[in-house]
């Protein structure tokens, strides 16, 4: 790869990038910590937890074991290429790091607070190991939170959509890694 990224080099790499955001999301609703631990670089930190993926997993096995069903919606997800040097012309420059913000609208099942919804912004640092972009931090910065008193939509009926479009439906209960994930607890 030259130290100047094209256009089309760029929206690649954007598009790659982004991708970490919604996989994030999905590993994060379906309990796939291993998938999860695998978007973060090996040099990521998770404090007390390690680093790397071994740390990804102590830190996201505790951190989601504490709560129920948790659904992130991403959007607005804002992404700079580093510059390798400060003469470089370029703003993309070799392409090799990248920093970037990314809006999440969170729907939790908490195990204290009740069914909440967050609006949360992630302040992201990628990396680009073995040609494939990944996290190498994420800092979670909440923006509001708020609890849902009346009704708790977790403990309706079944909604057996699509018989009824109202009730609780069948994800993620159904699905292999979710279960996974609840029957080693």
């Amino acid at each position: 790869m030259t130290d100047e990224m094209t256009a089309v080099e760029q929206a690649l790499a954007r598009d790659e990038i982004r991708r970490l955001a919604f996989a994030y999301a999905d590993a994060v609703d379906r309990r796939d910590i291993d998938f999860l631990a695998s978007l973060y670089s090996p040099d990521a930190r998770f404090g007390t937890h390690g680093k790397g993926a071994d740390g990804a997993r102590r830190f996201f096995d505790g951190a989601l074991g504490q709560i129920g069903l948790a659904v992130l919606l991403v959007a607005n997800h804002l992404i700079e290429f580093d510059r390798t040097s400060p003469d470089s012309a370029s703003c993309a420059g070799d392409a090799q790091t990248a920093r970037g913000t990314v809006w999440a609208h969170g729907f939790i099942d908490d195990g204290k607070e009740g069914f909440i919804q967050q609006l949360i912004k992630y302040e992201d640092r990628y990396i680009r190991v073995g040609g494939v972009w990944k996290f190498t931090s994420r800092r979670h910065l909440l923006w509001l939170g708020w609890r849902h008193d009346e009704p708790d939509p977790l403990a309706q009926a079944a909604a057996n959509w699509p018989e009824r479009q109202i009730g609780l439906g069948s994800i993620p209960y159904d699905d292999e890694r979710w279960q996974e994930f609840w029957t080693q607890r």
